[in-house]
Formats: C-alpha cells, structure tokens, sequence
C-alpha cells in the first residue's frame, strides 16, 4: 500500500510539472498575461449591455461605424438617449454610415438631433464592418468567422485600438459630411457613388441579395438600379451587362 502511494504521488507530481510547463509556454505566446485584453462577449444581450456600459463610462472621445444602412426605430431610440447623453458629458463625437442611410427617414431624425447636439456624421458609399472605440481605450469589433449580432470582441489592447482608429480617421477623411435634411432623396452625386457600387458588386457576381445586404438597402432599390444601368448600356442579360459595364470606363469614371 505504501509502495502505491509513494507511486501516485510521484505520477502527481509529475503531472504537475507538466502542467505547470505547458501553463507557461501558454502564458509567453500570449505575452505574459496579456490575453484578457481581447475578450469574447456572447449573446445579444450581452453584446448591448457590454456596449451601453462602455458608452456610459466614455468621458471624452466616441468613434463609431454603423454599416448595414438604416437602422430599426428601437435602436435608434434607444441609442439616441445614451449618444446626446455622452455629448452632454462633452464627449465628441463622430459617426459613419453609408449613403443609403440619406434617404431612411428614421435614421436622419436620429442624425439630425445628434448632429444639432454637437456630434458629426458623415457617410460613404464603400462596404465597412461596425466599429465602436470609446476614449481610445477600447474598441468593439465583430468576429469575421462567427455570427455578427451573437458575438463580438471587446479590444483594450493599445496598439490594436490605435491601429483601429487610424483605419477610422482613414474612412473619415474619405466620407461625406451629412449636415442638412431637406428631403429623403439621395442627392444626384451619391445616388451616383452609390450605382457605381452596385454595378462594381455586380461584375464582381454578386447577387442582388447579396448586394442590398452589403450596402444596406433593399433588393427593389438593387434592381431599379439594375435596371437603370441595363437601359442605359442596352443589355439584354445581366451577363451581357456585366461584360458591357466592365468593358467601358463607367466604374472608373468619378464626377468632378
């Protein structure tokens, strides 16, 4: 019986040993303890109270980009209530959304009372991920490889979220000012930045599903485009336009 003991301890301790090594070759090829500054948060409704809290606690600079085009009417009123709040504190704040967005009724009520608060927005017609930075310490960004509305990731790790607000004041310096709200028409410059990403996404065969989920607007405003573009080119085929829209210079063409 002693025999057997003295034999269970020494494969204990062994085990131990073993552990406790693996434990730090873990620990060094996360730099010491520094994985926690990535963190995974699940769940909807984990995602928006995390979020919610981080806005609450921001004291000086918010940074977001809301891609998807409109957003529902209970979010944004949701978050207009917690955004006034922040520029109430004195937190500046700056928005990108897309184009599409300049004709959702809801969403220029919400950037109106935001941009007339102190905050400014701008859009852009280019596809980007949502991205939301709180006093350049933390950052919250989707994970490409999961469900975006069920998991996201919490970033505090000082070179990452500089990197991520270089790649935002990247975008900002590219988008559009959105100050005045005359009417719910795209103006005739974005409509056109807008079809020629339509048309860029659809020589590229995308569907128009797929498109509209891109960009944030209906399947029905896809096809008018669609549509434009095959009377315009006189195709007969959405093949036929393809060839046509990539064999001209039209995606290349900027207006002046």
């Amino acid at each position: 019986m002693e025999r057997a003991i003295e034999e269970k301890r020494n494969a204990l301790a062994a085990m131990r040993a073993a552990v406790a090594q693996a434990q730090e070759i873990y620990l060094d090829s996360y730099g010491k303890g520094e994985s926690h500054l990535i963190r995974v948060v699940q769940g909807a409704n984990a995602i928006s109270a995390t979020l919610s809290a981080a806005v609450h606690a921001c004291r000086e600079e918010l940074l977001t980009a809301q891609p998807g085009g409109g957003r529902p009417q209970e979010l944004l009123d949701k978050a207009l209530a917690s955004d006034l709040g922040a520029i109430e504190r004195g937190v500046s704040q700056r928005t990108i959304y897309q184009h599409t967005i300049r004709s959702h009724q809801p969403t220029l009520t919400y950037v109106e009372h935001i941009v007339q608060a102190g905050g400014e927005v701008r859009t852009l017609d280019e596809v980007f991920d949502r991205l939301i930075i709180c006093d350049r310490k933390v950052a919250f960004i989707p994970d490409p490889g999961l469900e975006r509305s069920e998991t996201a990731l919490a970033v505090e790790h000082p070179g990452v979220v500089r990197y991520l607000v270089g790649l935002f004041e990247h975008t900002w310096q590219r988008a559009s000012p959105l100050r005045s709200f005359p009417s719910t028409r795209l103006p005739p410059l974005l409509t056109d930045e807008v079809r020629r990403v339509i048309l860029r996404h659809m020589v590229n065969g995308h569907t128009d599903e797929a498109i509209a989920a891109r960009l944030g607007m209906s399947t029905r405003s896809v096809a008018n485009h669609m549509r434009w573009a095959a009377e315009l080119f006189g195709s007969r085929s959405r093949a036929q336009l393809a060839y046509l829209i990539a064999k001209s210079d039209f995606l290349d063409d900027v207006p002046e």
